[in-house]
């Protein structure tokens, strides 16, 4: 078609917000304001091994897709761990860095990555980005946690797919904290009730603060607990304070800050992301121990607050098995590659492979131990 075009653009403030947005699906995590928010303040840049590159495909000079794409020299930040991959590149005697990825910085969540409104356009992207990454001579491209609809478009494109597992919490339309409660086993019922008990016992109260609710001081507060979860693995955080008070600036209402404290000081805080039907966890930390405080704060406040409030479900965020316990059960993720050297793509595609079937058994296994009732009548 002739009217159509592909370019790449390396400033998102040069792009029109609201065009962009057309194309974002409502997705908090691919808007404008949070990709912005990322590069404005230094957080996702060149520097730190993020050197935006996005796909834009025009029809008629107006925009009609996207596609987040990044020149990155590291796997830092991805939440899907290819490490092993550019280790056999070396090996080899060969170059895994520079890549192309299509992600969103440091978020393992899924949602729209072939900013599109048709599965034809999606495709387009798809195929698009591979040209891109053999125009640039890179090793791979990668897609992390796409959504439905761009794994379908992607697989069409020819990528070869990954499997993973994360840990969701779905509604089907609780009443009442106390009706989730019922619903599951009777041992998994009685600790999460010990575990609320220990905490309300040390004296901690919440409050959930929401948009314009948050002020200032709350956002530091929450900026210190971040951080000191970070410094308790001997690392640095991703994110800046800057980059959360434009955030808050930008998108407010999309900040739910889950607030634990004692005596009327705080000790604890948690920052969900709220969009649509969707609650999703994002960072945590506390300053100073209190037994079942981590899973509190992170998973049960968050729990409490979407019964509430209608919401559909909640994503806890990456791995841990352990949150199955607090009702969040195992959730097949996506991750989509392709691979310049035909060798080496023969070679991921077979990895691949075997790597899904054992995912498969994985998902299996754990879907056996829901912590959930069975259903009357079932074995």
């Amino acid at each position: 078609m002739s009217d159509l075009t592909v370019e790449l653009a390396d400033d998102l403030q040069a792009i029109d917000p609201a065009q962009w947005d057309a194309w974002s699906a409502g997705n908090p995590f691919v808007a404008h304001a949070f990709l912005d928010a990322l590069h404005a303040t230094g957080c996702a840049t060149r520097r730190t091994g993020w050197q935006p590159s996005y796909l834009l495909l025009r029809r008629g000079g107006e925009l009609a897709g996207a596609m987040p794409l990044y020149l990155k020299r590291h796997s830092r930040g991805e939440y899907v761990f290819d490490q092993g991959w550019a280790e056999a590149f070396e090996r080899h005697g060969l170059d895994y860095y520079p890549k192309l990825l299509c992600a969103v910085p440091f978020t393992p969540v899924g949602g729209p990555r072939l900013l599109a409104g048709s599965h034809e356009d999606r495709v387009l992207l798809a195929r698009a980005a591979v040209q891109v990454a053999r125009q640039a001579e890179v090793s791979s491209l990668h897609v992390l946690f796409p959504s439905d609809e761009d794994a379908r478009a992607l697989r069409e494109a020819g990528y070869m797919m990954r499997e993973g597992v994360q840990f969701h919490w779905r509604n089907p339309g609780y009443g009442t904290f106390d009706d989730f409660l019922a619903a599951m086993n009777h041992d998994k019922r009685k600790k999460l009730r010990q575990d609320r008990k220990k905490v309300a016992q040390a004296g901690i109260v919440f409050r959930h603060l929401r948009g314009a609710a948050i002020g200032p001081d709350d956002l530091a507060f929450f900026y210190r607990c971040y951080a000191s979860t970070y410094a308790a693995h001997w690392s640095s955080p991703y994110l800046n304070p800057a980059f959360f008070e434009r955030l808050r600036a930008a998108m407010p209402d999309a900040m739910l800050l889950v607030l634990a404290e004692r005596a009327g000081e705080p000790v604890a805080c948690a920052l969900n992301i709220a969009a649509g039907a969707t609650l999703y966890g994002r960072y945590w930390g506390s300053t100073e121990f209190v037994p079942g405080l981590h899973f509190e704060t992170c998973y049960l406040q968050a729990i409490e607050y979407c019964i509430a409030h209608g919401f559909e479900s909640f994503e806890g965020g990456a791995q841990g098995v352990h949150k199955m316990s607090r009702g969040l059960l195992p959730t097949p993720t996506w991750s989509a590659h392709w691979v310049a050297d035909e060798r080496f793509a023969d070679a991921i595609a077979d990895f691949l492979r075997r790597e899904t079937e054992g995912m498969d058994r994985y998902l299996d296994e754990l879907e056996s131990h829901t912590p959930f009732k069975a259903p009357a009548g079932a074995d």
